[in-house]
């Protein structure tokens, strides 16, 4: 038998992380089995958040409310930024280049952590910065992740800019590659002298939460061993933050064994 949430924060945590994390709006049947709760149980609770404008309920099914909306964007932001730091500093040093973590938005990538050793000392712009889908390799990385209707609004933007879709040089080629590597590289598109490679953190399939990317002189990954090594300690660092942030949704999990409090 499934064991319900100890307390009224657990439920309702349980809850809200449940309507959030669904691809599809949810009915209160599924919240509930998803969530191990009785339906009247359920039903309340979700009846505070909606009251409270955590959650929004359109037609029998549950969406994140406004408030959610709005504290989740810039707060997972800066907590994954802070979270994820130190294994962005360790593949920095693990290969002597830039690293840097981008997570996908309307108009492209924005990068929300860096690290730079000090040899790219001279390159001072980098957190913050917004980048098109075809630019650098922490962009397509995210964009290729993405199912075939998510990534339509992107392969305007790239239309728009006037690079080509089609052709071996196109995005579509790019984004093909990467897909079927796992990795995303880009080389002397942005700038004559950089490259990067990048691969992509889904948690959940067709859902990217951001990409983790190398960057480096051109001629840094004219060494295929060079880049192989790159692959591998990109691989070794995404998988780290998935389970980093496994090991986090779960932890409260495993704490709801506790008894209680009368």
């Amino acid at each position: 038998m499934t064991s319900s949430p100890q307390s009224a924060v657990d439920k309702a945590l349980d809850l809200l992380i449940a309507v959030a994390r669904s691809s599809n709006p949810p009915k209160l049947s599924e919240l509930a089995d998803e969530v191990g709760l009785p339906r009247p149980t359920a039903h309340r609770v979700l009846s505070d958040l909606v009251g409270r404008g955590w959650v929004f309920r359109y037609d029998g099914r549950y969406l994140p409310g406004a408030v959610l909306l709005q504290l989740s964007n810039d707060a997972a932001v800066n907590s994954l930024a802070a979270l994820c730091q130190p294994t962005l500093a360790s593949l920095s040093a693990a290969m002597g280049m830039m690293t840097n973590m981008q997570v996908l938005e309307k108009a492209g990538s924005r990068v929300i952590a860096a690290e730079r050793p000090e040899r790219f000392k001279m390159i001072t712009r980098m957190v913050g910065d917004l980048i098109p889908p075809h630019r650098f390799a922490g962009a397509l990385a995210l964009t290729a992740a993405l199912d075939d209707n998510a990534i339509k609004p992107y392969l305007e933007l790239v239309a728009q800019s006037g690079h080509p879709l089609d052709g071996d040089s196109g995005f579509l080629a790019d984004v093909a590659r990467t897909r079927e590597s796992g990795f995303a590289i880009i080389r002397q598109r942005s700038q004559e002298i950089v490259a990067s490679v990048s691969r992509a953190v889904v948690p959940r399939l067709g859902s990217p939460l951001c990409s983790i990317t190398v960057i480096g002189y051109d001629t840094d990954f004219d060494d295929d061993v060079t880049l192989g090594a790159v692959k591998r300690e990109l691989t070794v660092a995404a998988t780290t933050i998935e389970q980093l942030l496994t090991s986090i949704t779960t932890s409260k999990a495993n704490s709801s064994e506790r008894e209680e409090p009368t």
